[in-house]
């Protein structure tokens, strides 16, 4: 068997690449940056460097060679860009690869989407994968949902080609360059405090990273599954950020800080004045409403139809998800700035 992961040197594809070798699965990996190219080459991979927004059709018709699975894990995920550069890297690349995979009847196709596209500033619970925003946060979310236009237009026509689509919540784990990074770089800017939108009482959903490449591996094998279809994919352990943080920052990398809690209206507005600025001076600002309003809003999802019909369960707790991530932090961290 060969798996083609792309977004292949960071965060969710550099672990998923990793699961595949440990599997003895023969991977072909792709991404932009060639340093970890360069270590995931070394463990055994196939790697091509490649910017996927550049790539043409021969390029691309190169990596799936001999495939019999894609696990399209590339995506600009900022809460912060140009409309275009969103568009081109998460839609027109699904396209380009929904092309390409069909073109050559690749037997299944995981497309790695985002609850991001139910975010609209409301508590919610339980959300099943039927909710959409009536209007988009911002230019991740509308692109991302663009993209999985795009995989539900090619289903009917290829019926050669299953396409899955999950949508994990909040991942966190080894090689993260997101949620933990900016946590600690505040706790270094401001000294040990947090500044959290209501103290750190919303209730999430978050997902260690190697339960979302074990649901990506139960989605490339699944029979049971028909073409197109979505799945949230989390822990099933909701708790509190703020607990989740003590979990980890404390008891795990045995960090001492303090939280301060801020009122969402003022993080609104403080968030607001930041991006007109951020927009007049072409630059990302150091806190947008959406960043900071996924963090201010329970956001639960059901995991039932995952449970079901893909035989998901999470294979680490959110303890064991915190203690593995920890480790690695302790181990890797300063390899990362912090």
């Amino acid at each position: 068997m060969r798996v083609l992961v792309t977004g292949a040197t960071s965060g969710l594809g550099r672990n998923a690449v990793n699961f595949l070798l440990e599997a003895g699965i023969d991977v072909v990996a792709t991404g932009r940056n060639p340093a970890p190219g360069q270590q995931l080459a070394q463990a055994g991979a196939r790697f091509v460097a490649m910017d996927l927004t550049l790539a043409d059709e021969s390029a691309i018709k190169a990596l799936m060679a001999g495939c019999d699975a894609v696990w399209h894990c590339a995506a600009k995920s900022s809460p912060w860009g140009k409309a275009e550069d969103f568009f081109q890297a998460n839609v027109t690349v699904t396209q380009k690869l929904v092309n390409t995979a069909t073109g050559l009847n690749i037997p299944r196709f995981v497309h790695i989407s985002t609850p991001a596209i139910y975010f609209d500033f409301q508590h919610h619970h339980a959300l099943p994968e039927t909710y959409l925003a009536r209007r988009f946060a911002c230019h991740y979310a509308r692109t991302k949902y663009l993209a999985e236009q795009v995989v539900a237009l090619a289903v009917p026509q290829n019926p050669a080609t299953t396409f899955v689509v999950l949508r994990p919540r909040g991942l966190f784990g080894p090689h993260d360059n997101v949620i933990v990074p900016r946590v600690l770089r505040q706790l270094h800017q401001r000294r040990g405090v947090l500044h959290l939108p209501r103290g750190g009482r919303a209730l999430l959903d978050l997902t260690y990273v190697e339960n979302v490449v074990h649901a990506m591996w139960l989605a490339t094998g699944a029979f049971l599954v028909r073409s197109g279809e979505c799945f949230n994919i989390t822990n099933q352990q909701p708790s509190t950020l703020a607990d989740m943080l003590y979990a980890l920052l404390n008891q795990q990398l045995g960090l001492n800080y303090r939280i301060k809690a801020v009122p969402w209206p003022v993080v609104s507005l403080v968030a607001s004045g930041m991006e007109r600025v951020g927009t007049w001076r072409n630059q990302e600002p150091a806190l947008t409403r959406y960043s900071a309003g996924t963090v201010s809003f329970d956001m639960t999802l059901s995991s039932e139809k995952a449970q079901r019909i893909l035989g998901y369960q999470p294979r680490f707790s959110m303890d064991a998800g915190i203690a593995r991530t920890g480790e690695w932090w302790l181990a890797h961290g300063n390899n990362h700035g912090i």
